[in-house]
């Protein structure tokens, strides 16, 4: 009998061992890491989905549009950033779950050529330079823009809005350098719908698009050359 049992230890072993490793691989392997969540990306929008009917209002003067420039730093990456005014407003945060589809400033400078293409033509900087003097034509007027804020900013714990702060220089090339216009400080807030990424995003959309309104209203203001 002994030696029956004697043999029989190391089965009985392997069966616990067997039930055992059945265990850990049905419940053991949640303590794995989870597997890293992609973060959402985020636009303004399609833009116009259909052309704009046309009106009888003459085509505004063309403009030229430089590229949009930031004091660096966190608005030259792709955050979605907001603070929290009501705490600790100098502080910058980014949503760990929510990124720009590009920095801000290519973002708005999108947004920007989109809307007042609507009116005039829009070109770029370098190319409208190039294209007027191979013609011996006037060169439009230049176009500069400086990002300063873009946040969503919590004013109370459940109280936030989208904020934009731009400054707008237009400026006259001539062939002695650059001639200013004029310049304009542009500040927007719009009422976020909700306290998360997804509300600081809309909120965030629709100051842009009321600050680049302003922006064209003062556009148009401008004296014709």
């Amino acid at each position: 009998m002994s030696s029956i049992a004697a043999r029989a230890r190391p089965s009985g072993a392997a069966g616990l061992f067997g039930i055992l490793l059945m265990v850990w691989a049905t419940s053991g392997c949640s303590g794995l890491p989870d597997k890293p969540t992609r973060a959402t990306m985020y636009d303004f929008g399609p833009g116009p989905l259909a052309t704009q009917p046309s009106t009888r209002q003459a085509p505004l003067p063309p403009l030229a549009l430089d590229d949009v420039a930031t004091s660096g730093g966190a608005l030259d990456n792709m955050a979605v950033l907001y603070r929290l005014g009501y705490a600790d407003a100098q502080q910058l945060r980014p949503y760990s779950q929510a990124r720009w589809s590009m920095p801000p400033a290519q973002l708005v400078r999108q947004r920007l050529r989109e809307q007042l293409g609507l009116r005039r033509a829009v070109f770029s900087a370098g190319s409208s330079v190039a294209l007027n003097r191979s013609q011996n034509a006037v060169l439009p007027l230049l176009l500069r823009l400086d990002l300063e804020e873009f946040s969503h900013l919590f004013t109370a714990p459940d109280t936030s809005v989208g904020l934009i702060r731009l400054r707008a220089t237009l400026l006259e090339i001539t062939p002695a350098g650059e001639k200013l216009v004029g310049q304009r400080n542009i500040v927007v807030q719009r009422p976020a719908s909700s306290s998360d990424a997804p509300g600081g995003v809309r909120a965030l959309t629709a100051a842009t698009d009321a600050a680049i309104e302003e922006l064209d209203q003062w556009l148009q203001q401008t004296p014709a050359r």
